[in-house]
């Protein structure tokens, strides 16, 4: 399957690592843009200097760990696409290009369910798109889980509970899921 990420996707960390970890082990071929990428580039800078700076460096690691996953996108083809908000007719089209099945969005409003499915694409949600993951291999998602709690935990030096930092990532449904496989919703740090 092949899954287009919205830059609202891709900005929040956690959210990000979680969707990227299920796509490391096979899960999906994930897809983006570069102007999708600069999209979380701008919207990092809402957090200073150094939030942009860390944008960019995970933008750089996220293009040489996935080189086929940036798709180029003619300007043509958006001319004859619609969507609610046109600055999001990118984000169609470059689905449309790289022959997406799915977008992976936040933004459900401004991405109808009817008019995606006229170019035979569907719209998804993390939370979603990771629940459906996790159903077919929750052993998987549940080690990606893992790691990344180690890494929120070593990075932000605070002992986080699963199930609060799912929660906190707009992923309830996961956040509820994998705190309930692990028996106590808590992991200690590394």
């Amino acid at each position: 399957m092949r899954v287009l990420l919205d830059a609202c996707v891709l900005y929040p960390t956690v959210m990000r690592e979680m969707l990227i970890g299920a796509a490391a082990t096979g899960a999906y071929q994930p897809l983006w843009s570069a102007r999708i990428l600069a999209e979380w580039s701008r919207a990092a800078v809402k957090l200073g200097a150094a939030g942009a700076a860390q944008a960019d460096a995970e933008i750089v690691m996220l293009r040489a760990h996935w080189p086929l996953a940036e798709l180029s996108v003619d300007d043509g083809l958006t001319q004859p696409l619609w969507l609610p908000d046109e600055n999001d007719i990118h984000v169609l089209a470059a689905a449309i290009s790289g022959q997406a099945d799915a977008i992976c969005t936040l933004n459900n409003k401004d991405f109808p369910r009817g008019l995606l499915a006229e170019h035979g694409i569907e719209r998804t949600d993390p939370d979603t798109l990771l629940m459906g993951y996790w159903h077919e291999e929750p052993a998987v998602i549940e080690t990606v889980g893992s790691r990344v709690l180690e890494q929120a935990q070593r990075l932000s030096g605070k002992p986080w509970d699963m199930r609060k930092l799912l929660k906190k990532a707009r992923l309830p449904r996961l956040a509820k899921a994998l705190s309930r496989s692990s028996g106590t919703g808590a992991s200690s740090a590394p």
